[in-house]
């Protein structure tokens, strides 16, 4: 057993009201040189919808992440055989269309416009050209469904579904939506770590923090092809490769990501989970029925006596371990089973996880009238407007069942509370409802406490960082232990 720590994240999307306040604070401080213009590496998509870049989850198109080949896995981008033949082109990175051009306005004119009989106006001007364009597409183009029809209707994660159920979904498309923030996952199973040529992209072995030494990329643009999920970009400008850093130098202070910081809604949820490295590419390389339990099976209870054993041995210390047993992640991804990581079929195994959003009863058409009344207090999963297996193809590997189970305990959880509340819910209704959902009454009151009462310490439980300790073990690997809990026996760059 290989104990390794990383820093995990999840996202109560039953939470998120789409204000894009993350999208903003992480701008405002990472992305806002020459270059960078293009970059959202927090962005919020509106579901259903293509997202940003368009269309990122179809990989016949970009060709990201990893595929089974045989016994084992290989990347779907590149490889030594076929990394020289695409040296100069690669047919699977997104283009500018698929972002959008960026632009700024011609405010001047509003001030040296010559005298007129209308008001001057401020015409867009790309930041790419300096030229005048017409503005066609934008990172949240298609927000609430605003930019057209057509956005929803070429969303991935519509295969699977019934003509029924994208009419139903589609009749009410004004009114049936939910948000999808999105980050770097800083994925156990990188395929931007092992497609890049000049070993520029590392993982970091304290925390797992994923990042990008820019003094030894050379632009080779692997790791964007190699992404499924697109979070890594190229500065056109600088001639370097960005991505989500998860804004480390904050972290190792003790204090949450800009994103996590500034969040409205308080959906997100920081903490460690500690995990056996040895195991990644046997689980990576499991039928995709079987990768949710197998990435769940991954992730060690830290309570456990043989794993805190494991994980001392290995030189993780005594205050990382007690950060990973009062982890909120843990919880819901491991003992809950209410959060799903986003399209594990790509097998990068992401450590970014979301706990899948309610939604409304199925509005029905009789006599053309739309009739959205359920007899029930609160309506079963199985009528709730978002298909099952849209959000089976999103979050659970294309499996619907996995989602059901983590939204029948959320229901069941709404019941528990409304019969403390309000007190128009039997209790054998209830004690049914939790029976149901595998929950108890001791679970249900957990879930709300942290979902809904949460204080800032219970939703970010942050590590010590330790990076002193981490960079001399890097720099001086040979009198490292073998199994070292910081991971990587050499660096990214030795001795620096």
């Amino acid at each position: 057993m290989n104990v390794r720590s990383q820093i995990a994240m999840m996202f109560h999307l039953d939470k998120c009201i789409g204000c894009h306040t993350c999208s903003i604070a992480c701008k405002n401080i990472w992305t806002d040189r020459e270059g960078t213009e293009y970059m959202w590496f927090n962005n919020v998509e509106t579901k259903p919808g293509t997202g940003y870049p368009s269309k990122w989850e179809d990989q016949s198109k970009y060709k990201g992440g990893w595929e089974k080949k045989g016994k084992g896995i290989r990347l779907k981008s590149t490889g030594k055989g076929r990394i020289i033949p695409n040296i100069f082109h690669n047919p699977s990175l997104p283009s500018m269309d698929e972002y959008y051009e960026p632009w700024t306005y011609d405010y001047q004119n509003l001030f040296n416009a010559p005298a007129g009989d209308d008001q001057p106006t401020a015409r867009p001007i790309s930041m790419v050209t300096g030229k005048h364009i017409d503005v066609e597409s934008g990172p949240n183009w298609d927000d609430d469904l605003g930019g057209s029809p057509l956005y929803a209707e070429n969303d991935p994660n519509l295969d699977g579904l019934t003509e029924q159920q994208k009419r139903q979904l589609f009749a009410v498309q004004q009114l049936v939506f939910f948000y999808l923030p999105r980050i770097c996952n800083h994925c156990l199973n990188p395929a931007c770590v092992a497609a890049c040529p000049s070993g520029a992209i590392y993982k970091r072995g304290e925390d797992g923090i994923v990042l990008i030494d820019q003094n030894r990329c050379r632009a080779w643009r692997s790791c964007i092809a190699a992404c499924p999920y697109k979070k890594t970009y190229f500065n056109w400008s600088t001639g370097k490769s960005e991505k989500c850093l998860l804004c480390y130098p904050r972290v190792e202070t003790g204090q949450a990501p800009a994103c996590f910081h500034s969040c409205v809604g308080r959906i997100r949820y920081l903490g460690v989970l500690l995990y056996d490295a040895d195991r990644i590419e046997e689980v990576a390389s499991l039928p995709r029925e079987k990768l949710i339990e197998g990435q769940r099976s991954l992730i060690l209870d830290p309570t456990s006596p043989i794993v805190i054993e494991a994980a001392q041995r290995a030189g993780m210390q005594d205050s990382i371990i007690e950060a990973a047993q009062a982890s909120p992640v843990y919880k819901f991804v491991k003992i809950w089973k209410l959060a799903l990581p986003p399209h594990l079929e790509f097998r990068t195994m992401p450590m970014l996880f979301y706990v899948p959003p309610l939604s409304p009863v199925i509005a029905a058409d009789k006599n053309d009238k739309l009739n959205s009344v359920s007899d029930d207090l609160f309506h079963d999963v199985n009528e709730s407007r978002i298909p099952l297996q849209f959000l089976g193809n999103l979050l659970g590997a294309g499996q619907p069942g996995k989602v059901a189970y983590s939204l029948r305990k959320q229901k069941a959880v709404r019941w528990y509370r409304r019969a403390l509340t309000v007190g128009d819910v039997e209790t054998e209704t209830v004690d049914k409802m939790l029976r149901e959902a595998e929950c108890t009454r001791e679970e249900a009151e957990e879930i709300y406490r942290l979902t809904s009462l949460c204080t800032a310490n219970e939703r970010f439980v942050i590590p010590p960082a330790y990076r002193e300790q981490a960079i001399e073990e890097l720099q001086d690997p040979m009198e490292c232990k073998k199994e070292t809990g910081f991971g990587f026996i050499t660096g990214p760059r030795r001795g620096t």
